[in-house]
């Protein structure tokens, strides 16, 4: 019986990850431990996940707290998706991380990953995320750590360089990207495989094959042909006809990890990129809160259909010994070799009983690897101020960020900087 601790149960992972390891008969007598900080989405989702495990009659535990340390004493399994300071995507500090660099000119489209809004978030979440694994290394030593909490290179970073915790950065960019890229050849994504590399939300698909044989043709020949899809893709589109890949991660996320596409207006218009409009309050219910005795009309228990997450695969394969195959963010030691030594990659990796063991890639194609290290010198900089606590650091990564650069000259990203500091200086002082 595996134990699973989720931190960060109410972020709508609390809800999915639970009905995905549920759906697994190996693990269908697991411990599930919730666990958040606002005791009412903690009692919504577990109310959630108890109504589905009594409406299919399974052995499984649910237990919930918010009480971090009760819930992780003996886990095997501890799952992070967290956002510290406030909701991940509306209200403040988030509000915070998308106006400011507007009002300079740098329009994000999400803001999670790198440039100033992925910087700030890090930088907020780090000291949180470290808690966890103090935690993680004194009351379950052995447990694998498995995080989904953005920005996801920085933090798996952060993770190796300053724990002694197992852990991997898991994601839904490879698996979601190749199954549309399966559907737009007009195939099914059972039919198709691939080969897949990179950094998180910049990993290229470097082989996409049917039955053994190139099917770029068919997805070039599909793009070619539909003008909706072009529009509806243009930036990744765009980066396959100049670069030569498919990139994961959608148009929006990837316009913002590039200085091509939301430099002006006029591109962004082009391109077809609106710009990010920030809500004061939560915009959407999650499933769970539909679905936990506050609906207007007693909704269906949900099947247990699985979601395309990696978490619950990694769980059955450690579990069972009965190995399966993921992409996760794991540590570069010789991975990818035109990548630099020890930064986070993506990776195909085996997973079994011993943990999680990443494949070697070798070299990328020399113009994906040049986009990524443009990206990995951002996330190395802010790693290293998390790291030595050092507000230097911190700027520098901002004023290496692509788009941010292409946008900016130095003196007006220091201002940009300082002012964003300044906002969330609550949220930073742990940095001295």
């Amino acid at each position: 019986m595996a134990k699973i601790v989720i931190i960060g149960a109410g972020s709508g992972f609390g809800s999915r990850l639970s009905l995905d390891v549920l759906s697994r008969e190996p693990l269908a007598d697991s411990t599930i431990a919730l666990c958040d900080i606002d005791p009412g989405r903690l009692e919504d989702v577990a109310r959630y996940v108890q109504r589905v495990m009594d409406a299919h009659n399974l052995p499984a535990k649910l237990v919930a707290s918010t009480d971090r340390a009760e819930m992780l004493v003996d886990a095997d399994f501890v799952v992070t998706s967290v956002s510290v300071g406030g909701a991940a995507y509306w209200g403040k500090p988030y509000e915070y991380d998308i106006r400011i660099p507007a009002s300079y000119g740098v329009d994000q489209s999400v803001g999670d990953t790198i440039g100033p809004g992925g910087v700030f978030r890090f930088l907020r979440t780090a000291p949180v995320q470290l808690e966890f694994c103090r935690d993680i290394e004194r009351l379950c030593p052995d447990a694998l750590m498995l995080n989904h909490t953005n920005p996801m290179a920085m933090l798996t970073w952060l993770h190796h360089a300053a724990s002694s915790v197992r852990n991997v950065g898991l994601c839904h960019s490879v698996q979601g990207t190749t199954a549309q890229m399966a559907r737009w050849a007009g195939l099914e994504p059972g039919e198709i495989t691939y080969h897949v590399a990179g950094i998180n939300h910049q990993a290229w698909v470097l082989a996409f094959r049917r039955d053994g044989e190139d099917a770029y043709p068919l997805l070039r020949k599909a793009f070619e042909a539909d003008e909706e899809l072009r529009r509806k893709e243009s930036v990744r589109y765009e980066m396959m006809r100049q670069f030569g890949y498919f990139v994961t991660e959608s148009t929006r996320h990837n316009s913002e990890y590039l200085p091509y596409f939301r430099r002006t207006p006029e591109l962004r218009e082009q391109f077809g990129l609106p710009t990010r409009e920030v809500s004061a309050t939560e915009p959407r219910r999650r499933a769970w809160a539909r679905d936990a005795g506050n609906a207007e009309a007693d909704p269906e228990v949900p099947a247990l259909v699985r979601s395309n997450e990696y978490t619950s695969a990694i769980i059955e394969a450690v579990v069972t010994n009965v190995p399966a195959r993921i992409h996760g963010n794991v540590m570069n030691h010789g991975l990818i070799t035109n990548l630099p030594e020890g930064c986070c990659a993506e990776v195909p990796c085996l997973i079994d009983a011993a943990g999680v063991h990443p494949c070697h890639v070798g070299e990328l194609p020399a113009q994906c690897a040049a986009l990524n290290r443009s990206n990995v010198s951002v996330q190395e900089l802010a790693v290293r101020a998390a790291l030595d606590r050092d507000r230097e650091a911190a700027f520098h990564a901002v004023a290496l960020d692509p788009l941010t650069a292409s946008v900016l000259p130095l003196d007006k990203i220091r201002r940009m900087f300082d002012e964003m500091w300044d906002a969330q200086k609550d949220l930073l002082a742990w940095m001295g």
